[in-house]
């Protein structure tokens, strides 16, 4: 894609993640200010203070690479254009810089140079993105200014709230290294140009032109002049064609009414400086701006009357023309009147040619301008799905992914360039976002565990994770409907096989060589019944189905089966019934011997009736003794 300029040059192109540093993070989503910013000095190990007061944050927020200086560092002026992040094929094809940001609109800008800093002579190839859209390009050969100066780019952007971090990644092409110098973001009105019309969330605006009419550069980084966006203006010199006539600057000291005001912000000193022409009516100005052919563009031109001789409305009447189209015809000082802010925009539509015109021609009067901002409206790719997002995510860190896979950003976005490495995406059946369908990493001497997350991944279709050295159980959440393809054959996976796995969508299961145990679901043995292929040899402790050993009554997946726990169940049971009617049968006896029991009154009339049935028969006995000895002396005959 063709270049303007913008400083040295600017690059309006199609342009997670662990911080490495701890250092003071930005401001919590609820506190961002307008005009918040911060700046990142890509390769710095310290923080740093430019000369216009800018605190600049050391490298952070990046998943790779290495730090260099360009070859010439006493050529640049500020110290974040010396140093830079560069990313080495070892960091993966894919690296990120993962910015903490709340849901907001957002000015983004970067300085890139190489400046010869790896002695090689050979500027790299690489593409930058945002959010997953393409939004800068870069080929070699780079223009010498370019490859030995630098170049900044910048960007408007909103990022929707189930984002945590806007992602800058950069993509190399062979064996490239991209790099990137410093990174600056600056917090925006969220209505800013006009974001209600123009798509908001689903466009990011490219800058492709914002120039400052009879002026030189100027803005935050550039000089002390202050613009809330932190935009930069440059001037309009190199943009005027021959076509123009004759130009004349002005400048004002006054205050010009209607500036620094929401949504835009535009900077009071944007008004104070424009251009006419020495001629009057009839006369042109002519701006081109370098563009990309099939996209939509955002023009802003900005105006306002300095000239004092102009005191009332149809002095200055001039045409607007777009690339030959006659839009409309503007009388500032009817507007607006004098010293006082005007803005126009205008939206141009697949625009088929590599030039931008704008013209503009004298009616009564010269015309005169402010300032132009052209953007080109990128539509943004869509993302992959979020939950999916974060599953990923987890799997990088359970299975150790190693660094040179580049598994950074987006898993599945910008579509234009490849996916993570060994990971497939397909577009969701809404068409709205990306869904992951098979992930093959397969022999990657991968040495963790498979997370749980991978039961956010409803859409996937095929999982190879074989010839590893994994551990840990086969997840439950492995259970997909979609799921028609599972080798984790020859890892080290312990534990059984979970009943969830048994989809009747799968065709092909490989767990052989692993140390799994216990009973075999029989769904999914039936897989090879029905047509498919699974294979479960070198698991010793498995059981349960043909060619396997019968699994213990009692005993299964290496703990208590359901017929065990419920035998023992039983068996508890049974021994509880038993105590308890034990103790029923000890305490029943207890209460029957007291109750039994003669009361003490009663036993002791017993006893002295006893006593005296003794007495008596006593006397019974004496008296039946006396009478068998003989009559007695005083009975008559």
């Amino acid at each position: 894609m063709p270049l303007t300029l913008l400083y040295f040059l600017l690059f309006p192109f199609f342009f997670s993640t662990t911080a490495t540093s701890s250092a003071t993070l930005p401001p919590s989503s609820s506190s961002y200010p307008l005009g918040f910013s911060y700046h990142i000095d890509c390769g710095s190990s310290t923080n740093s203070t430019d000369i216009f007061n800018t605190t600049w944050l050391s490298d952070r927020f990046f998943t790779g690479g290495a730090t260099s200086i360009v070859s010439e560092p006493l050529r640049f002026n500020h110290p974040h254009e010396k140093n830079l992040r560069f990313f080495p094929i070892s960091s993966g094809k894919k690296n990120c810089y993962s910015l903490p940001s709340p849901s907001h609109r957002f000015f983004l800008r970067t300085f890139v140079v190489y400046d010869n800093y790896d002695g090689k002579s050979h500027p790299p190839s690489f593409d930058v993105s945002v959010q997953g859209t393409v939004v800068f390009s870069w080929r070699t050969p780079w223009p010498n200014s370019v490859a030995r100066d630098g170049a900044y780019s910048d960007l408007i952007a909103s990022f929707p709230s189930s984002d945590t971090a806007a992602l800058v990644c950069f993509y190399s092409f062979a064996t490239d290294p991209p790099v990137i110098s410093s990174i600056e973001f600056f917090a925006v009105d969220p209505n800013s140009y006009d974001a209600s019309s123009t798509g908001n969330s689903s466009v990011i605006l490219v800058n492709y032109g914002r120039i400052s009419c009879g002026s030189n550069q100027w803005g935050p980084g550039f000089t002390n002049d202050v613009d809330r966006f932190g935009r930069s203006w440059q001037s309009d010199s190199d943009f005027r064609t021959r076509k123009s006539n004759k130009i004349a600057e002005l400048s004002t000291r006054s205050d010009v009414s209607g500036t620094d005001q929401k949504p835009n912000y535009f900077p009071a000193k944007l008004y104070q400086t424009a251009v006419t022409t020495d001629e009057e009516n009839g006369s042109v100005l002519e701006y081109e701006l370098s563009v990309d052919a099939k996209l939509d563009y955002l023009i802003w031109l900005h105006f306002a009357e300095i000239e004092t001789r102009i005191r009332k409305v149809g002095e200055r009447v001039f045409d607007v023309f777009i690339n030959g189209e006659n839009l409309t015809r503007i009388d500032i000082y009817k507007q607006v009147g004098g010293f006082a802010a005007f803005t126009w925009h205008h939206t141009v539509k697949n625009l088929s040619s590599s030039v931008l015109k704008v013209k503009l021609v004298g009616v009564v009067g010269a015309p005169l301008i402010c300032g132009i901002e052209n953007y080109a409206l990128v539509p943004t790719d869509p993302s992959t799905v979020p939950q999916q997002v974060i599953a990923m995510k987890a799997l990088k860190d359970s299975l150790r992914v190693p660094e040179r896979m580049g598994w950074n950003g987006d898993p599945c976005a910008p579509t234009n360039w490849d996916a993570w490495e060994g990971v497939t995406c397909r577009m969701s059946k809404d068409k709205t976002a990306l869904v992951i369908s098979q992930i093959d990493l397969g022999s990657q001497g991968l040495k963790g565990f498979i997370s749980d997350q991978i039961s956010l991944l409803p859409d996937l279709v095929s999982l190879n994770l074989s010839s590893n050295s994994l551990v840990g159980e086969i997840p439950s959440g492995l259970g997909q409907r979609s799921l028609t393809q599972l080798d984790l054959s020859n890892n080290q996976l312990t534990g059984s096989i979970p009943d969830s796995i048994a989809s009747s969508s799968l065709q092909l299961v490989l767990l052989n060589g692993n140390l799994l145990e216990g009973r075999v679901p029989e769904e999914l043995y039936s897989i090879g019944v029905h047509g498919g292929a699974i294979d479960l040899s070198g698991n010793k402790g498995l059981c349960g189905v043909p060619s396997l050993a019968a699994c213990p009554m009692f005993w299964e997946n290496g703990r208590l089966s359901i017929p065990g726990k419920i035998a023992i169940g039983l068996s508890c049971l049974f021994v509880f019934c038993v105590v308890v009617l034990l103790v029923f049968i000890f305490i029943r006896r207890r209460r029957n011997d007291y109750d039994f029991a003669l009361p003490h009154e009663l036993t002791a009339l017993a006893a002295k009736r006893n006593r005296y049935q003794r007495q008596k028969s006593l006397m019974v006995l004496e008296m039946e003794s006396q009478h068998a000895k003989g009559p007695s002396p005083f009975s008559t005959q």
